[in-house]
Protein backbone atom coordinates (compact mmCIF):
# COMPACT_ATOMS: atom_id res chain seq x y z
CA UNK A 1 0.00 0.00 0.00
CA UNK A 2 3.00 2.79 0.75
CA UNK A 3 4.75 1.41 -1.83
CA UNK A 4 1.70 2.13 -4.24
CA UNK A 5 1.04 5.36 -2.83
CA UNK A 6 5.18 6.14 -3.01
CA UNK A 7 4.49 5.29 -6.98
CA UNK A 8 1.74 7.84 -7.62
CA UNK A 9 3.70 10.55 -5.73
CA UNK A 10 6.54 9.97 -7.86
CA UNK A 11 4.54 9.77 -10.95
CA UNK A 12 2.60 12.86 -9.92
CA UNK A 13 6.02 14.74 -9.31
CA UNK A 14 7.89 13.52 -12.18
CA UNK A 15 4.66 14.45 -14.53
CA UNK A 16 4.49 17.78 -13.02
CA UNK A 17 8.37 18.51 -13.65
CA UNK A 18 7.68 17.16 -17.80
CA UNK A 19 4.43 19.62 -17.87
CA UNK A 20 6.62 22.31 -16.47
CA UNK A 21 9.69 22.09 -18.48
CA UNK A 22 7.94 21.65 -21.32
CA UNK A 23 5.81 24.46 -20.59
CA UNK A 24 8.62 27.15 -20.17
CA UNK A 25 11.11 25.74 -22.92
CA UNK A 26 7.88 26.60 -25.23
CA UNK A 27 7.12 29.73 -23.53
CA UNK A 28 10.56 30.99 -23.32
CA UNK A 29 11.10 29.40 -27.26
CA UNK A 30 8.15 31.11 -28.76
CA UNK A 31 8.75 34.69 -26.42
CA UNK A 32 11.80 34.60 -28.12
CA UNK A 33 10.84 34.07 -31.52
CA UNK A 34 7.96 36.75 -31.32
CA UNK A 35 10.56 39.37 -30.31
CA UNK A 36 13.19 38.02 -33.04
CA UNK A 37 10.19 38.69 -35.88
CA UNK A 38 9.33 41.69 -34.83
CA UNK A 39 12.55 43.47 -33.82
CA UNK A 40 14.77 41.79 -36.58
CA UNK A 41 14.74 41.86 -39.88
CA UNK A 42 15.39 38.39 -42.22
CA UNK A 43 19.40 38.32 -42.61
CA UNK A 44 20.33 40.94 -40.36
CA UNK A 45 22.92 39.86 -38.42
CA UNK A 46 23.17 41.91 -34.81
CA UNK A 47 26.56 40.75 -32.41
CA UNK A 48 25.70 39.88 -28.89
CA UNK A 49 28.94 38.81 -27.70
CA UNK A 50 31.12 39.89 -30.55
CA UNK A 51 31.86 36.91 -32.90
CA UNK A 52 31.18 34.73 -30.16
CA UNK A 53 27.31 35.03 -29.94
CA UNK A 54 25.08 36.23 -32.52
CA UNK A 55 21.82 37.27 -33.38
CA UNK A 56 20.68 36.20 -37.60
CA UNK A 57 17.47 36.30 -38.37
CA UNK A 58 16.59 33.33 -40.78
CA UNK A 59 13.56 31.04 -41.57
CA UNK A 60 14.12 27.12 -41.75
CA UNK A 61 12.08 25.55 -44.26
CA UNK A 62 13.89 22.09 -43.09
CA UNK A 63 15.47 20.18 -40.28
CA UNK A 64 19.06 21.06 -38.84
CA UNK A 65 21.29 23.09 -41.44
CA UNK A 66 18.19 23.55 -43.64
CA UNK A 67 18.49 19.91 -44.59
CA UNK A 68 15.68 18.43 -46.41
CA UNK A 69 14.03 21.96 -46.97
CA UNK A 70 11.61 20.40 -49.10
CA UNK A 71 10.21 18.28 -47.08
CA UNK A 72 8.78 20.35 -44.31
CA UNK A 73 5.38 18.34 -44.09
CA UNK A 74 7.02 14.89 -42.88
CA UNK A 75 8.93 16.81 -39.97
CA UNK A 76 5.25 18.28 -38.92
CA UNK A 77 4.07 14.61 -38.79
CA UNK A 78 7.33 13.74 -37.17
CA UNK A 79 6.63 16.27 -34.59
CA UNK A 80 2.91 15.45 -33.96
CA UNK A 81 4.25 11.73 -33.33
CA UNK A 82 6.76 12.43 -30.90
CA UNK A 83 4.11 14.48 -28.83
CA UNK A 84 1.95 11.59 -28.86
CA UNK A 85 4.30 9.22 -27.47
CA UNK A 86 5.55 11.50 -24.94
CA UNK A 87 1.64 11.98 -23.85
CA UNK A 88 0.97 8.56 -24.01
CA UNK A 89 4.17 7.73 -21.98
CA UNK A 90 4.50 9.78 -19.81
CA UNK A 91 1.90 8.21 -16.73
CA UNK A 92 5.60 5.35 -16.89
CA UNK A 93 8.10 7.89 -15.85
CA UNK A 94 8.76 8.34 -12.47
CA UNK A 95 12.09 9.19 -12.46
CA UNK A 96 12.85 13.42 -12.18
CA UNK A 97 15.72 13.64 -14.35
CA UNK A 98 14.02 11.20 -17.16
CA UNK A 99 10.71 13.59 -17.02
CA UNK A 100 13.32 16.50 -17.56
CA UNK A 101 14.30 14.45 -20.37
CA UNK A 102 10.55 14.32 -21.85
CA UNK A 103 9.58 17.80 -20.69
CA UNK A 104 12.76 19.43 -22.71
CA UNK A 105 11.66 17.44 -25.56
CA UNK A 106 8.13 17.92 -25.60
CA UNK A 107 8.69 21.61 -25.03
CA UNK A 108 11.43 21.86 -27.87
CA UNK A 109 9.33 19.57 -30.72
CA UNK A 110 5.84 21.88 -29.40
CA UNK A 111 8.17 25.12 -30.36
CA UNK A 112 9.06 24.02 -33.70
CA UNK A 113 5.74 22.46 -34.28
CA UNK A 114 4.10 25.57 -33.87
CA UNK A 115 6.53 28.00 -36.20
CA UNK A 116 5.99 24.42 -39.12
CA UNK A 117 1.93 24.79 -38.33
CA UNK A 118 1.32 28.56 -37.99
CA UNK A 119 3.96 30.66 -39.85
CA UNK A 120 4.13 31.41 -43.50
CA UNK A 121 4.04 30.19 -46.59
CA UNK A 122 0.97 28.18 -45.54
CA UNK A 123 -0.16 25.91 -42.19
CA UNK A 124 1.85 22.74 -41.93
CA UNK A 125 4.47 23.40 -43.88
CA UNK A 126 5.61 26.63 -42.14
CA UNK A 127 9.46 27.82 -41.94
CA UNK A 128 11.04 27.79 -38.28
CA UNK A 129 12.09 30.78 -36.70
CA UNK A 130 15.79 30.70 -35.90
CA UNK A 131 18.29 33.11 -34.65
CA UNK A 132 20.84 32.33 -32.52
CA UNK A 133 24.13 31.73 -33.95
CA UNK A 134 27.74 30.64 -32.68
CA UNK A 135 30.08 30.63 -35.71
CA UNK A 136 33.09 29.28 -33.68
CA UNK A 137 31.06 26.50 -32.15
CA UNK A 138 28.67 24.86 -35.11
CA UNK A 139 28.04 26.57 -38.49
CA UNK A 140 24.40 26.65 -37.90
CA UNK A 141 21.67 29.04 -37.16
CA UNK A 142 19.28 27.44 -34.35
CA UNK A 143 16.65 28.07 -31.49
CA UNK A 144 15.63 27.61 -28.13
CA UNK A 145 13.29 24.76 -29.25
CA UNK A 146 16.45 23.24 -31.03
CA UNK A 147 18.75 24.02 -27.80
CA UNK A 148 15.74 21.94 -25.54
CA UNK A 149 15.67 19.04 -27.70
CA UNK A 150 19.51 18.69 -28.16
CA UNK A 151 19.92 19.08 -24.48
CA UNK A 152 17.32 16.33 -23.46
CA UNK A 153 19.44 13.92 -26.05
CA UNK A 154 22.49 14.35 -23.89
CA UNK A 155 20.54 13.93 -21.09
CA UNK A 156 19.17 10.96 -22.71
CA UNK A 157 22.34 9.59 -23.10
CA UNK A 158 23.92 10.39 -19.72
CA UNK A 159 20.62 8.53 -18.34
CA UNK A 160 21.13 5.42 -20.36
CA UNK A 161 24.91 5.49 -19.89
CA UNK A 162 24.56 5.52 -16.25
CA UNK A 163 21.35 2.95 -16.36
CA UNK A 164 19.24 4.77 -14.90
CA UNK A 165 15.65 3.60 -15.40
CA UNK A 166 12.53 5.87 -15.90
CA UNK A 167 11.39 4.46 -12.24
CA UNK A 168 14.84 6.71 -11.11
CA UNK A 169 16.33 3.16 -9.62
CA UNK A 170 20.00 2.21 -11.55
CA UNK A 171 20.83 -1.11 -12.84
CA UNK A 172 23.26 -3.00 -11.04
CA UNK A 173 27.17 -2.94 -12.76
CA UNK A 174 27.74 -6.30 -14.75
CA UNK A 175 30.35 -7.11 -12.42
CA UNK A 176 27.42 -6.94 -9.59
CA UNK A 177 25.21 -9.42 -11.34
CA UNK A 178 28.08 -11.73 -11.61
CA UNK A 179 28.80 -11.90 -7.72
CA UNK A 180 24.92 -11.70 -6.77
CA UNK A 181 24.46 -15.26 -7.84
CA UNK A 182 26.99 -17.10 -6.10
CA UNK A 183 26.36 -14.98 -3.07
CA UNK A 184 23.10 -15.84 -3.04
CA UNK A 185 23.43 -19.57 -3.80
CA UNK A 186 25.90 -19.95 -0.22
CA UNK A 187 23.13 -20.88 1.71
CA UNK A 188 23.53 -19.99 5.64
CA UNK A 189 24.27 -23.29 7.78
CA UNK A 190 21.27 -23.97 10.30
Amino acid sequence: MAAERAAKVGTATALLVLVVGALVVYGIDQLSKFLVVANLTEGEVVPVLGSLLQWQFVRNPGAAFSLASGMTWIFTVLAAGVITFIVWFARRIRSIAWALVFGLLLGGVLGNLTDRLLREPSFGLGHVVDFISTPWLIPAIYNVADIAIVSSMVLFMILTIRGVGLDGTREPKRSDVATEPAAASVAPES
